[in-house]
């Protein structure tokens, strides 16, 4: 390792008090972003509008499991963080669009970045949680 921690990872760099205040720990910019990728739908719904923009219900149909509910839900969190832009068009009845902003497409690099660790990794993982169980 350099003098300078260049191998090191950022998160595992930065200083945190032990223990680390359970106060802190929600107010973390990092642990509310991670909330919000985290859910169970919200990284799906990103990979599709990383590839091309969606209708409403062009998108709910591509995701076989999920009821309109939750896809608004997820569509309506995704927006607020501004990751997805909504565009309704002056239609009758009117038709919404969705597409990711320039903020949300820089997240598709390390979501990226995770998955393919994840599939580098994937037969470690299972060989990891099959010996616990």
């Amino acid at each position: 390792m350099s003098g300078t921690d260049m191998d090191v990872p950022s998160m595992v760099r930065a200083p945190l008090p032990s223990p680390v205040p359970a106060e802190e720990y929600e107010q973390c910019p990092v642990t509310d972003v991670l909330r919000r990728v985290g859910d169970k739908w919200s990284v799906l719904v990103i990979v599709l509008l990383g590839k091309r923009s969606y209708r409403f219900n062009e998108l709910h149909r591509g995701i076989e499991t999920i009821s309109q509910r939750m896809l608004t839900r997820t569509l309506r969190g995704l927006a607020a963080d501004g990751l997805v832009h909504r565009e309704v068009f002056p239609t009758v009845p009117p038709s919404v669009e969705y597409s990711l902003t320039p903020l949300g497409r820089t997240l598709l690099v390390p979501l990226s970045a995770l998955a393919d660790w994840v599939v580098q990794h994937r037969a470690e993982i299972a060989a990891a949680r099959q010996s616990r169980s």
